[in-house]
C-alpha cells in the first residue's frame, strides 16, 4: 500500500515505541490520528512530528466502549496500528479481576474492535492496513506470563484470521512481534534485564518494521535478534521442549524480577 497521503490511527502513540512508529509513518507522508491517554503529551507528540494535519483523541481503551468511539471520532482511516498495550506479567493469582479484564480488553479486545469498526469502510474503498503489534510472546510461552501470553497469542490468531478473510477485499493485515526492546518501551521502561545471551532490538527496527509490513503487505515480521526469533519460533513448533526449557532458575529469576517491575503497570 502506498503511504504517502494516507490518514493511519495510532493507539498507544506517546510510548517509546508508539512514537518511533509515529515518526516512521510521518516521515512517509501519512497524516496521523494520535491516540493514547495522556492528552498534553499526544499534542506535544503531534506538534514534533514532520508534515501537518495529524490530530490527537485522547483515549483510555482500558473503558468499556472505549474503543469503538476512537474509531468513530477518527474518521476516514486509512491505516490501523494497533500498537496500544499493558503488561500481563505476573502469576495470574497476582492479578485482580479488574486487572485481568483491563489487560484482556486493552491488548485483545480493542483491537479486535477497532478493526471490526474499519473493515466495512476500508471493504468499500477496496483499500486499506491494519498493523497489529503482537509480540513474540505470542508464539512461545513464559513463565509468570500466562495473562500477556493469552492476549498476545490470541491477537496475533485473530490477525492472521483477519487477513484470510480480507485479502480478497484490497485490504491488508499484518502482525508486528517485537521480542525485548530496549532504550523504549514496557520492557525497557520496567528496568529488567533481558535473558543472557538472548539480545534486543530497538524502536526505531520496530517502527521500520510497521512501514515495510504495511508497503508490502507482509503477514508477519518478527523484530528480534536471530537467537530470539528462532527460540519462539521452537517454542511454538514444540512447547513440551521450551517449557522445560524455560522451567530452570535463570529464566524464571527473569520472569519474576519483570513481574515485580511491571506490577503497578498493570
Amino acid at each position: 500500500m502506498q503511504l504517502t497521503g494516507a490518514t493511519a490511527l495510532l493507539t498507544g502513540a506517546t510510548g517509546g515505541l508508539g512514537r518511533a512508529i509515529a515518526e516512521a509513518l510521518a516521515d512517509r507522508g501519512v497524516s496521523l490520528v494520535l491516540s493514547g491517554r495522556n492528552a498534553e503529551a499526544l499534542e506535544q507528540l503531534a506538534a514534533e512530528l514532520p508534515g501537518s494535519g495529524h490530530l490527537t483523541i485522547p483515549a483510555d481503551l482500558a473503558q468499556p466502549g472505549a474503543a469503538s468511539k476512537l474509531v468513530a471520532d477518527a474518521g476516514q482511516v486509512d491505516v490501523l496500528v494497533a500498537n496500544a498495550g499493558l503488561p500481563g506479567t505476573g502469576l495470574l493469582t497476582d492479578f485482580s479481576e479488574e486487572e485481568v479484564e483491563r489487560a484482556l480488553r486493552v491488548n485483545l479486545e480493542s483491537p479486535v474492535l477497532m478493526a471490526r469498526a474499519l473493515m466495512e469502510p476500508m471493504t468499500q474503498r477496496g483499500q486499506g492496513h491494519m498493523v497489529f503489534i503482537a509480540s513474540l510472546a505470542g508464539k512461545a510461552a513464559s513463565p509468570r506470563g500466562s495473562l500477556y501470553n493469552a492476549t498476545k497469542f490470541g491477537l496475533r490468531g485473530f490477525a492472521l484470521g483477519l487477513r484470510t478473510d480480507l485479502a480478497s477485499q484490497g485490504i491488508g493485515v499484518s502482525v508486528v512481534a517485537p521480542g525485548f526492546v530496549r532504550e523504549a518501551g514496557m520492557f525497557a521502561d520496567s528496568g529488567a534485564k533481558p535473558p543472557p545471551g538472548l539480545g534486543t532490538t530497538t524502536p526505531e527496527r520496530v517502527a521500520a518494521a510497521v512501514v515495510r509490513a504495511i508497503e508490502k503487505n507482509k503477514m508477519e515480521i518478527a523484530v528480534a535478534p536471530i537467537q530470539q526469533r528462532m527460540a519462539a519460533h521452537l517454542a511454538l513448533a514444540t512447547p513440551g521442549i521450551s517449557s522445560r526449557a524455560q522451567s530452570g532458575g535463570m529464566a524464571r529469576r527473569t520472569a519474576e524480577d519483570l513481574a515485580a517491575r511491571q506490577s503497578d503497570k498493570r
